[in-house]
């Protein structure tokens, strides 16, 4: 009976400790699995020779638009790498798109300025709750209509040095142009988001997502003036259907490489 009772002592330790661990082991992995995430990672660059957009003669406050230097950014391409600046990309959640977890939204404040005699950016990227501040650092005053679809409508005037705030109550379905009717050549695009996971490509043409979902994501990209269709993915022509494009996401980096898209586009 002693040695019964001093052989159950031993082993009922032993027996918790392999069912703790037996349980961690269960658990650890789907934790882990739930807390990885993923970049993606693309390079967009023109195909072709790139059409040439001379600086804005502005035809508004000539004394003063008209000694700054304001670029027509119908397409900027970089000259020594022919990247693409200012196209989109977002995760696409809408009709047959990817179906992202419940997430807490931190609101921000995202600023559009009228400086320069142009939008600086000339791409924000915003999310649901989010607040965009724009405001008139130059001398004359300006004037942002925003063409919402979800949001209500705003056509706002800003006089120099002044500044007018915008509440995104609700996602919008695509980018959102923004127009100065005063000054004509001034245009930017809004993108507000019911999640974090989008960017726009930088003078390289390079765009970086991060903390992305592990598995299948579907991806839409976007550039205001030109069709991103038809384009070629590391060498291989590739059709975009209404500009989507499903990549699997791993942990960690996922570098698509480079997307050059045909001159003929824009």
């Amino acid at each position: 009976m002693n040695h019964f009772v001093s052989m159950t002592r031993l082993f009922v330790p032993t027996a918790v400790v392999i069912a703790v661990s037996t349980l961690l082991t269960a658990v650890s992995p789907a934790q882990a699995q739930a807390q990885e995430t993923g970049t993606l990672r693309m390079t967009f660059k023109l195909k072709g020779a790139a059409k040439s957009f001379p600086p804005i003669t502005p035809n508004v406050d000539q004394a003063f638009c008209g000694s700054k230097m304001i670029p027509d950014e119908t397409l900027v391409v970089n000259s020594k790498n022919n990247g693409i600046k200012n196209v989109i990309v977002y995760v696409y959640t809408g009709r047959r798109g990817t179906q992202l977890p419940p997430m807490e939204l931190e609101p921000e404040t995202h600023t559009l300025a009228n400086q320069d005699c142009r939008f600086e950016p000339h791409v924000v990227i915003a999310k649901k709750g989010d607040t965009i501040k724009v405001t008139n650092p130059d001398k004359v005053g300006h004037n942002a209509n925003f063409q919402f679809f979800n949001n209500t409508q705003q056509n706002l005037t800003v006089p120099a040095g002044g500044a007018v705030e915008i509440e995104l109550k609700e996602d919008e379905p695509a980018p959102i142009p923004v127009a100065c009717n005063i000054h004509n050549w001034m245009k930017a695009q809004v993108v507000v988001l019911d999640h974090p996971f989008a960017a726009v490509s930088d003078e390289d043409g390079v765009l970086e997502i991060k903390g992305l979902p592990v598995g299948e994501v579907i991806f839409r990209a976007n550039h205001e003036n030109g069709s991103l269709k038809d384009v070629i993915v590391n060498g291989e022509e590739t059709e975009w259907r209404s500009s989507k494009f499903e990549v699997e996401i791993k942990p960690g980096l996922n570098d698509m490489g480079t997307i050059e898209v045909p001159a003929d586009a824009f």
